[in-house]
């Protein structure tokens, strides 16, 4: 049996995301110049428009964190009508963005986030 490649251990990470949180609807690794690194994203949503729409979100997120001196920037969260748009570092090279529904329990998708953050920054560096 062939061994996974790096991509494929990601999206795995990002589907076991989804799956342990109810109420997360799509998740993606996007690095911080913009890039699509990995995502569980469905068709209908350009991954170009959310890697680089992530990569704004976390830049202007790191510069008022630093700013106001609020210290290194932990995470970046939106809300709309019908849901949120969650961000969280991964290590110093990557962001993991995360979009919810409206009924997201957020303690428990920034939980799982958490955790895999701390997998998803082993598997890019």
């Amino acid at each position: 049996m062939m061994e996974k490649t790096r991509t494929e251990l990601l999206v795995g990470r990002l589907k076991t995301l989804q799956a342990n949180a109810t109420g997360i609807e799509t998740s993606a690794v996007v690095s911080v110049d913009g890039l699509m690194i990995a995502s569980a994203l469905p068709l209908e949503i350009e991954g170009d428009r959310v890697s680089a729409m992530s990569a704004a979100m976390a830049s202007l997120g790191d510069r008022i964190s630093s700013e106001l001196r609020r210290g290194v920037l932990g995470q970046v969260s939106i809300r709309g009508k019908t849901g949120y748009v969650l961000l969280m570092a991964v290590g110093h090279t990557a962001v993991l963005t995360v979009m919810t529904s409206a009924g997201a329990k957020l303690g428990l998708v920034l939980l799982e986030m958490r955790r895999a953050a701390e997998d998803l920054r082993i598997l890019v560096s």
